[in-house]
């Protein structure tokens, strides 16, 4: 199958999921409505002041850390490859009046439809694992990055991906080997809806992804890893004290995050 289809069956996935996130407790939508933000504790310690900058948003579902971005005083613009996400996405940012644009397209072909460049790239939790090339991924942030740009992720850690969640037996590579089908039922937003559907993906190293943004002409200026995870997206999960989750049968033991901060030389 060429990387079309791949993200043929991708695109189907995201677009069949807006209607239940737009609804789901996950999103709580109406609170961000109200005006809370959609980030969390580590992203806004680590990304710092954005008022005044330019944000390039890549994979951002319907836009709510878009939105954030620009309620934080950014000029903000969201890429994503599923129409329904987007459409939404405007439809939030309109009625909202933030002036937040998004853009609908693979990022992989984003040079296409933008002709600018950005103080920020960022992109967050689960995302780099739908793209089957990191060294494409990794051009087009460098790309799109002004000279002393800032490149910020966070995301869920390689290792957990290497999992069954339910048995902790180790089932996939930590390494890239290609694509991973997958037959999945609802989604981490909504697990009781009834929808079912094929998804691929691809497992990413730390080594991968590091490696990828260097040889882009990025300058990597720090690395962490968290032994939690800010979201309840896993099974077999328990909520600290200070809100973060971790697995209950293996405790503080893994990486469940970690993030990336990089600059254009």
């Amino acid at each position: 199958m060429n990387e079309n289809k791949y993200f043929e069956y991708n695109r189907k996935l995201w677009d069949d999921r807006v209607e239940s996130h737009k609804h789901s407790k996950f999103y709580n939508v109406k609170d961000f409505k109200a005006g809370k933000t959609s980030l969390n504790a580590a992203e806004l310690a680590e990304i710092g002041d954005v008022n005044g900058k330019s944000i390039l948003h890549l994979q951002c579902h319907f836009g709510m850390d878009t939105i954030t971005f620009s309620r934080m005083g950014a000029k903000a613009i969201g890429v994503d490859f599923s129409d329904e996400s987007i459409n939404l996405g405007r439809e939030m940012a309109a009625e909202l009046k933030t002036g937040t644009e998004f853009i609908s397209a693979n990022i992989y072909d984003l040079k296409e439809q933008l002709n600018s460049k950005f103080d920020i790239v960022f992109t967050s939790y689960g995302t780099v694992g739908w793209l089957p090339d990191l060294t494409r991924w990794a051009e087009i942030i460098s790309h799109f990055l002004k000279k002393g740009g800032m490149f910020y992720m966070i995301d869920f850690h390689p290792v957990i991906w290497m999992y069954d969640n339910k048995s902790w037996d180790i089932k996939y590579s930590y390494f890239n080997t290609g694509p991973i089908r997958e037959e999945v039922h609802g989604s981490y937003a909504d697990r009781y809806h009834d929808n079912v559907a094929i998804e691929y993906g691809w497992n990413h190293s730390l080594s991968e992804i590091i490696n990828a943004l260097i040889n882009s002409g990025l300058q990597i200026q720090f690395v962490n890893e968290f032994p939690y995870s800010s979201y309840n997206v896993f099974q077999d999960m328990v909520q600290g004290k200070r809100g973060q989750w971790h697995f209950k049968s293996q405790g503080n033991k893994l990486p469940l995050m970690y993030s990336i901060k990089a600059v254009k030389k």
